[in-house]
C-alpha cells in the first residue's frame, strides 16, 4: 500500500496557492481576465505546450467530426492509426513516477503482472460550443463563491472560475462544466469480483442541466443545478427501480432532494441518503454516491487546497472504450479493464487536495483530484482511508464527444486497491449512443411523473 506521508505529491507548482480554500470573492480583474483566449484558453488552460514538446499547444481541439462519423452512431476514433510511444509497466513505472499519481502507482504494485499503461502521443482535443467559451470569459470577472463556499453566485452557463484562486473554485469548475443541455442515454455498470465475475446493471438516465440552458444564471434557476431520473432496466431482480434527483446549486441553503420508486412496494418515497458516502445505486458497495461522475454534491465536508498543476499520464482520447466494435466482455477482466483498449497521454492537470473537516464524517479521509486543464473534467482521483492508505483509485477515460462537442468519459473505473475489486460505470458499447438533442422539460422531473413511470 502507498502511504501519502511517505511520499510527497510530485507537483510542478505553477501557482503559489497552498492555503486551505476559504470562501471569498473570486472574480478576477479585467486585466487578468484578458489572458483568457490569449496565453490562456477560454477555459483557463495554458495554451502553449510544454518545453519538451510532449504536450502540444491547444489549437481549438476537435472542431469538425472525422469524415467517417455518422450522426446517431458510435464515434469513430480519429486517431485509430496512432501507435503507443511506450508502455508503463510494474517493471519500469519508477522511471515515470513523477508523472503518475500515488493511486496509479498503487495499481502497478497491486497488479504487477497485468496492469499497464500504453502511452500515446498527446492530443489536446477538448472543445466546447462557442457560447460556453463566451460565458466562461464573462464569468471570470463576476463569479463568486457564496459566503460558506457551498455555492456559486453571479455566473452563467459556462465555467465559473477559469482562473481559480483556491481548491473550492476548482472543484466547482468540475461541478459546473458543460455536459450538454440535456442527455438521454443507457449505460452499463459492473461491480467485478476479484476473480473478474460480474453482472451488468443496465441504467437508463434522463438529465436536464438547468445551469447549461441558454440564458441560465445562478440567480434564475431556483437553486436547481440539474434534474436527473435514473431507471434500472436490468437485471430482472433490480429492474423497475427509479431514482429522481433535484441537484441543488447551494446545498447548504437547500439540500439535494431525491426520491426512489420501488416496484415491490409500488410507491415513491423520499430518499435522504442519496448523498455523500452512502452506497451508490446497484454498486455492491464499491462506490459512494459522491463518487458518481468522479465527484458530485456538496463540498461542505472537506477542506479544499489548490496545490497547483502537474503533468500527469491520464486516460485521454479513449475512443475504443466507447466503440461498438468491442463488447463488454472485451473490456472487463479480473483486477482492471483490458489495457489493450486504454490510451494514456501526458496532459497538464490541476491538483486539488481535499481533507476531511474536523467534526464531519466520510468514508474517505482524504481525496486528491486531478482535473484536466482543457475541460475541467476530473480525470483521476486518489481516495485515502482513515489510516492514510490508498483505498480506491478512480479514472475517467476521457474523449471528445465531437457530435456536441464536449468532453465525456466511457468505461470509467473505481479500483479498490485493498479488496481487489473494481467498479466500471458508463459502459456504452452495446447500447445506442447517448442523445443530446432530446427536449426535456422540468415538469417531467417530479415525484408524480416518477410514480407513473414506475407503474407503466
Amino acid at each position: 500500500m502507498n502511504n501519502p506521508n511517505n511520499r510527497a505529491l510530485p507537483v510542478v507548482l505553477l501557482v503559489a496557492m497552498m492555503a486551505v480554500a476559504t470562501p471569498a470573492a473570486a472574480k478576477v480583474s479585467s486585466e487578468t481576465a484578458a489572458r483568457l483566449g490569449n496565453e490562456l484558453t477560454p477555459l483557463g488552460a495554458t495554451r502553449s505546450g510544454n518545453a519538451s514538446g510532449s504536450i502540444p499547444p491547444w489549437q481549438g481541439g476537435i472542431t469538425e467530426p472525422p469524415g467517417d462519423y455518422r450522426p446517431g452512431k458510435h464515434l469513430p476514433d480519429p486517431f485509430a492509426d496512432d501507435k503507443p510511444l511506450f508502455t508503463i509497466t510494474a517493471e519500469n513505472y519508477r522511471d515515470y513516477e513523477a508523472n503518475l499519481s500515488p493511486g496509479q502507482v498503487a495499481l502497478f504494485q497491486r497488479y504487477p503482472a497485468s496492469f499497464r499503461m500504453p502511452v500515446y502521443p498527446s492530443r489536446r482535443t477538448a472543445s466546447l460550443p462557442q457560447r460556453i467559451y463566451d460565458k466562461t470569459v464573462a464569468n471570470a470577472t463576476t463569479a463568486t463563491l457564496t459566503g460558506d463556499g457551498n455555492g456559486v453566485m453571479h455566473a452563467a452557463e459556462g465555467i465559473p472560475f477559469p482562473i481559480p484562486n483556491n481548491g473550492l473554485e476548482a472543484i466547482w469548475n468540475h461541478l459546473l462544466r458543460y455536459r450538454g443541455k440535456t442527455i438521454v442515454r443507457s449505460v452499463g455498470q459492473a461491480a467485478l469480483t476479484a476473480e473478474g465475475a460480474y453482472i451488468i446493471v443496465q441504467l437508463k438516465e434522463e438529465v436536464l442541466w438547468a445551469y447549461q440552458q441558454p440564458g441560465a444564471t445562478t440567480s434564475n434557476i431556483d437553486n436547481i443545478l440539474v434534474y436527473f431520473i435514473q431507471e434500472v432496466v436490468s437485471p430482472p431482480r433490480l429492474a423497475g427501480q427509479f431514482t429522481l434527483v433535484h441537484e441543488t446549486l447551494n446545498q447548504a441553503v437547500k439540500p439535494r432532494k431525491a426520491w426512489v420508486y420501488n416496484p415491490g412496494q409500488r410507491r415513491v418515497r423520499r430518499a435522504p441518503n442519496v448523498a455523500y458516502d452512502n452506497p451508490g445505486t446497484a454498486s455492491d458497495g464499491q462506490r459512494t454516491n459522491d463518487d458518481y461522475d468522479m465527484y458530485n454534491g456538496s463540498p461542505d465536508r472537506y477542506d479544499w487546497v489548490l496545490v497547483g498543476k502537474q503533468e500527469l499520464y491520464i486516460p485521454y482520447n479513449s475512443y475504443p472504450l466507447q466503440s461498438d466494435q468491442h463488447r463488454f466482455d472485451d473490456i472487463l477482466g479480473p483486477g482492471h479493464i483490458n489495457p489493450d483498449l486504454t490510451r494514456y497521454e501526458l496532459h497538464r492537470v490541476w491538483v486539488v487536495d481535499a481533507r476531511l473537516k474536523q467534526g464531519t464524517s466520510h468514508l474517505y479521509a482524504r481525496r486528491t483530484f486531478y482535473l484536466d486543464e482543457d475541460s475541467w473534467h476530473i480525470a483521476v482521483v486518489d481516495q485515502y482511508d482513515g489510516r492514510g492508505e490508498i483505498w480506491r483509485v478512480q479514472q475517467a477515460n476521457l474523449f471528445n464527444n465531437y457530435s456536441v462537442p464536449l468532453v465525456g468519459s466511457a468505461a470509467s473505473t473505481i479500483y479498490d486497491i485493498q479488496n481487489g475489486r473494481y467498479l466500471v460505470t458508463e459502459l456504452v458499447n452495446e447500447y445506442e449512443p447517448a442523445r443530446f438533442d432530446v427536449p426535456l422539460e422540468r415538469a417531467r422531473f417530479t415525484p408524480e411523473v416518477l410514480r407513473n413511470l414506475g407503474r407503466r
